[in-house]
């Protein structure tokens, strides 16, 4: 997406100074959005997320001049699906990759695959709305376990179901995770759902528990009802804290991501959210990262339609591929920058050490508008005693740029 696109600049440098005769390609979702940048970068062929059909007419036409040629889908034209299941068997070994931290100290190899594409709801900071635009669809259940089972194979032991939404078809995801239990019963997953999705299919929460499903992640971006309208998430405050009630009880953990930082956001709103957080004895299932994040604002997003939004970002900047913004209370601004150095300096700290920190540095900044602490917190203002969950090595998050030390791996 937004970040795999901000690493591939200085790839392509790279590759286009050791081999000026590369034919180059740029392939996934946030490729066809940005295809007047990269074609000045020196990519030839732009291939959006439905690309294996094109990959393949490009293949034939590299080796056969007389072969298909490829032809660039554009954005908003219907993708003609082709389904197979990839051939990982040139990529590092899946050890190399992130893996699954459990709470006894243990660690498990992870696999990844999809088993559906696109997603049939439109969010507006969404990355995956601008390329779909409310399309979806499933992969048929015999590919996607073809791709489980040459990963299982390979040594994995969890998969993480890559979907923007697992339950955008839920008769299709049973299939999936009643199958998956059956042919490889030791092996977990985790899924994406959104909250309306858990509320609308609760019944199937119990169905996830027994077939092995360790955590759900969910987009819940803000508990500020006002924000989450604006982002047109389809969900509201009091629907975020009963899908953690619903998930609890069927006892799998809800893992919330946010988007703490919107033009919206107030210190008060700030606080607010630490504070249910904090009462909802969340923080051991919060990634750090969640509570800096800014909204990001990218070619094509839905959010360039709102007035305020109009009022409030400068010009499209291509070094960061975004149409930046500042918030209007420099507070904020300079509140989201130390949480996120915070959290970029201290990735070995626990979550709980991490929550205490930018606890402290909101109540640096908002000093004078009172306290925020909830239930969560003792007397003594240390917080209560907290399960940890089940977590990834590397937290995956879309929706906001890549770090300094991110573009500095490459």
């Amino acid at each position: 997406m937004h970040t795999a696109t901000r690493l591939a600049s200085p790839l392509i440098e790279r590759v286009r100074r050791v081999n000026p005769e590369a034919a180059l390609a740029a392939y996934g979702l946030y490729a066809p959005l940005n295809q007047q940048w990269l074609r000045e970068k020196g990519i030839a062929h732009v291939l959006g997320p439905e690309g294996e059909r094109e990959l393949l007419d490009l293949a034939k036409g590299i080796e056969s001049p007389d072969a298909a040629t490829h032809v660039s889908r554009s954005r908003g034209e219907s993708p003609l699906h082709l389904h197979l299941s990839p051939d990982r068997g040139n990529l590092p070994p899946l050890a190399s990759y992130a893996h699954l931290q459990m709470p006894d100290g243990s660690t498990r190899i992870v696999g990844n695959t999809d088993a559906t594409r696109g997603c049939k709801h439109l969010c507006r900071h969404c990355p995956v709305v601008p390329v779909y635009r409310g399309r979806f669809h499933a992969i048929p259940v015999d590919i996607v376990f073809a791709d489980i089972r040459q990963q299982v194979a390979a040594g994995a032991q969890h998969i993480t179901f890559g979907d923007p939404d697992f339950l955008n078809g839920p008769t299709h995801a049973r299939r999936i995770v009643e199958r998956l239990a059956a042919e490889f019963p030791g092996v977990t997953y985790d899924v994406t759902i959104k909250i309306e999705h858990i509320l609308k299919h609760a019944s199937l929460l119990p169905v996830l528990a027994t077939t092995g499903c360790l955590f759900i992640t969910s987009a819940v971006e803000s508990v500020d009802d006002e924000v989450l309208g604006h982002l047109a998430k389809g969900h509201t405050r009091a629907d975020f804290v009963a899908a953690v009630h619903l998930c609890r009880d069927a006892g799998i953990p809800l893992a919330p991501t946010f988007v703490a930082f919107t033009p919206w956001t107030t210190l008060s709103g700030y606080g607010q959210l630490l504070g249910m957080i904090e009462e909802l004895e969340l923080v051991e299932q919060v990634a750090p990262i969640q509570l800096a994040i800014r909204l990001l604002i990218t070619n094509g997003s839905p959010l360039l339609e709102l007035p305020d939004i109009q009022r409030t970002v400068g010009n499209f900047d291509p070094a960061s591929l975004t149409w930046p913004w500042r918030h209007p209370d420099v507070k904020v601004d300079a509140l989201q920058q130390q949480v996120m150095r915070r959290v970029g300096n201290n990735p070995r700290a626990s979550r709980l050490e991490t929550f205490g920190a930018i606890r402290d540095l909101f109540e640096q900044t908002a000093s004078g508008i009172g306290s925020h602490r909830e239930d969560g917190v003792r007397a003594d203002g240390t917080l209560s005693p907290q399960r940890a969950i089940p977590t990834l090595s590397e937290n995956w998050y879309c929706c906001a740029e890549p770090s300094p030390e991110d573009m500095r791996l490459v």
